[in-house]
């Protein structure tokens, strides 16, 4: 599943598809290794992703036409490299920018300013 240090496996699932997306996004190509490494660094370990985590998720990208991939051989290994078609570009943006909605909600809730107390919620 996940290595996760800070938080819950759920967090992390829920968010899994727009990381992908988003680093696909800035890299353009990049192999699953190269990916869990580059989640790890940006996280200050913070966030570890495991094989049982990314690789269905990156299979199911690929099936819904997000992601298209290219073999490498490296001496005798294949190296299966991952990168965004056109609806994967459009899709990471869109991942982006709802997740980036969803934490200003999230804030508003868990945050909220203070509430006139002649206004009555409704």
């Amino acid at each position: 599943m996940y290595l996760c240090l800070m938080y819950s496996k759920e967090l992390v699932k829920g968010t899994l598809k727009t990381i992908v997306l988003k680093l696909l996004a800035e890299n353009g190509r990049m192999y699953g290794y190269e990916i869990t490494r580059h989640v790890r660094q940006l996280t200050d370990g913070e966030l570890e992703l495991t094989e049982g985590a990314l690789y269905p998720t990156l299979h199911k990208l690929e099936k819904d036409g997000l992601l298209v991939t290219e073999k490498e051989s490296i001496g005798k290994r294949v190296r299966k490299y991952y990168s965004l078609t056109p609806s994967g570009s459009e899709a990471s943006a869109d991942k982006v920018r709802e997740f980036q909605e969803f934490v200003q909600m999230m804030q508003l809730i868990l945050n909220p300013k203070k509430i006139n107390p002649a206004k009555s919620i409704v």
